[in-house]
């Protein structure tokens, strides 16, 4: 188990096309003289984070829309998130901004992870279950069924 945002916090792990596109939204929301609170957890996590080629990241890893079950640790709700970019998120429909805190909080996470975030009502800490679903893994599939 890995402990995230902790002092001792290991690095993360983003892919090179996700890590240029987030880049990007992090810029245009700056431009757009946006509250950038959000954008600077985002920075930080991509600052610390180790990239990687989508052909390498392991499945276990949380990336851009990733379907991702979390356990608050706390609570001991089960829940399920799909991890998107701003313009694609509907918290109804459990999609969830990378640029919100929860989002920024578990991109780069593996399946067994812990990671705490600040919720308007107070600290939360989960723990990533499973990584049900991730767009590098179903890439790689199809490649390796092609006849």
């Amino acid at each position: 188990m890995r402990i995230i945002n902790s002092p001792t916090c290991p690095s993360i792990h983003v892919t090179s096309e996700d890590k240029i596109r987030l880049q990007k939204v992090i810029q245009s929301l700056k431009s757009e003289r946006m509250s950038c609170d959000d954008c600077s957890a985002l920075e930080l996590e991509l600052k610390r984070a180790i990239v990687i080629e989508s052909r390498h990241v392991p499945r276990n890893i949380v990336t851009m829309h990733s379907r991702v079950g979390l356990i608050d640790l706390d609570t001991s709700e089960r829940m399920v998130f799909t991890l998107v970019y701003p313009e694609e998120s509907n918290v109804e429909d459990g999609r969830i901004s990378v640029v919100a805190p929860l989002g920024s909080a578990m991109l780069g996470c593996h399946t067994g992870d812990e990671f705490e975030w600040g919720a308007p009502t107070g600290s939360r800490r989960f723990i990533v279950e499973k990584v049900m679903y991730q767009p590098e893994s179903k890439k790689r599939r199809r490649v390796k069924n092609r006849p």
